[in-house]
């Protein structure tokens, strides 16, 4: 049953410190011979650079899994944060984290349930059917049914705080960023990765979203079993079914497309609008396409709960009747906290001027009976917009620090949304939520 291949994580934190030290220390040492090189032969690409550090800081987080290897998956979503390099390697924390030995499986296995997995189920896979940042799933069955069995990996519930303490500044590094100027933001993130080592809570919000939600049309949600389920165990019914991106990639119809986009669109609509709390982990294994053309939606692990006022100044910067209202476009933005009464003349017409073009270009979906993100065009403008917007001077000089933490996985579960469809070259119906 065992399998010697597979590597055990880090759990002691001398251990953990070590190993993040040791990334750190090897992105220093690359950005020495970078400059060395670019010094003595006036040449030194930057993509080889970014290459060297992605692979030594993958590495690591990798090895670590929890918060750095959680922290890299969400960094790969958004294009316009990392070079391409980091992205590309980042990705991988969705589908590739190397597996947990199966003798780990099983001692987290028999101290949370209390019996060997093949105690409790008729078989249980060894090998890992699924690896990702916090815990691992593997197939089991028992009286002909088939589930999906998550185990959390050993230490990371404990080492959430000081892994992001420790991988801070190498992502500060990374992205180019003063730790003062996202603090909050770090918090924000620190929390959300605290609910994520939770089972239990996460059980309760899968039950609970799921039942709430099953009245869509085209969406459904695994069965959950609280009986085999506990803070580092979570059981599932298994569901078969193509990654959406896997889906796309056997180019289905457009029909077929637009009817899954749909689907996932109108699944956020109503838990961002309706429910104000929502699925906030976007990538695409997360949502799995049956034969059918049905969407299962996986893991709650992640979720934002957001305040209906919140929710109201959010959107009022997609409402066309506010947009081209300069007044009210400036009022919406001081009550995020975009603008603020401290800001200097110039420093404020710049905001006013990046957030309208923003809102311009992200709100087109909405004012149109049907949008298409088959549209190549579209997707590029926005992550052109995102990378100018990344190295704009007047920028750089405000901060990143602008608008409430809140926003941060609102933001992320809609450019995920976004890029899903991108994915799909879906075309979908979106609606202003009203006011």
């Amino acid at each position: 049953m065992s399998d010697p291949g597979a590597p055990s994580i880090p759990s002691h934190k001398l251990a953990r410190v070590a190993s993040l030290a040791g990334a750190g220390a090897q992105v220093g040492a690359n950005y020495l011979k970078h400059f060395s090189r670019k010094v003595i032969t006036g040449e030194a690409p930057e993509d080889d650079l970014h290459s060297a550090n992605a692979d030594a800081v993958y590495r690591s987080f990798s090895t670590l899994k929890g918060g750095p290897l959680k922290m890299a998956q969400m960094l790969s979503i958004d294009r316009n944060l990392l070079p391409k390099a980091y992205r590309d390697k980042f990705a991988l924390a969705q589908y590739s984290a190397p597996p947990l030995s199966y003798p780990l499986v099983a001692k987290t296995f028999r101290q949370e349930l209390g019996c060997e997995p093949t105690e409790l189920f008729d078989e249980f896979c060894p090998k890992a059917a699924h690896g990702a940042s916090i815990g691992q799933v593997h197939r089991a069955t028992k009286n002909g049914r088939a589930y999906a069995v998550k185990i959390q990996y050993p230490g990371v519930a404990t080492s959430v705080r000081s892994d992001l303490a420790l991988v801070k500044p190498i992502a500060l590094q990374m992205l180019g960023l003063k730790s003062a100027d996202i603090e909050e933001y770090f918090q924000e993130i620190q929390e959300r990765l605290l609910e994520e080592t939770d089972y239990d809570l996460e059980l309760q919000r899968s039950m609970d979203l799921s039942k709430r939600s099953a009245h869509l049309p085209g969406i459904r949600f695994p069965e959950y079993f609280p009986q085999w389920s506990s803070r580092r165990v979570l059981t599932m019914e298994w569901i078969d079914g193509l990654p959406l991106d896997r889906f796309a990639d056997q180019e289905p119809s457009q029909e077929i497309r637009d009817r899954v986009g749909q689907a996932i669109w109108d699944f956020y609509h109503f838990q961002v609008h309706t429910l104000h709390q929502f699925h906030a982990d976007p990538h695409p294994g997360n949502f799995l396409v049956l034969p059918d053309a049905q969407v299962a939606v996986l893991d709650f692990g992640c979720t934002k709960s957001i305040t209906p006022e919140f929710q109201r100044t959010y959107f009022e910067l997609l409402r066309p009747s506010v947009l081209h209202d300069e007044a009210r476009f400036a009022e919406a933005l001081t009550a995020l906290g975009v603008l603020q009464t401290t800001d200097a003349p110039r420093l404020r017409q710049v905001l006013l001027e990046k957030a309208k073009e923003g809102s311009l270009l992200l709100s087109r979906p909405f004012h149109v009976e049907q949008f298409d993100f088959g549209d190549a065009s579209y997707m590029e403008s926005v992550f052109a917009l995102g990378e100018r917007n990344r190295q704009d001077p007047d920028l750089l000089e405000i901060g990143p620090t602008r608008g409430p933490a809140s926003a941060l996985y609102l933001n992320r579960a809609y450019f995920g949304l976004y890029s899903l469809m991108g994915r799909l070259r879906a075309r979908i119906r979106a609606r202003i939520p009203e006011a």
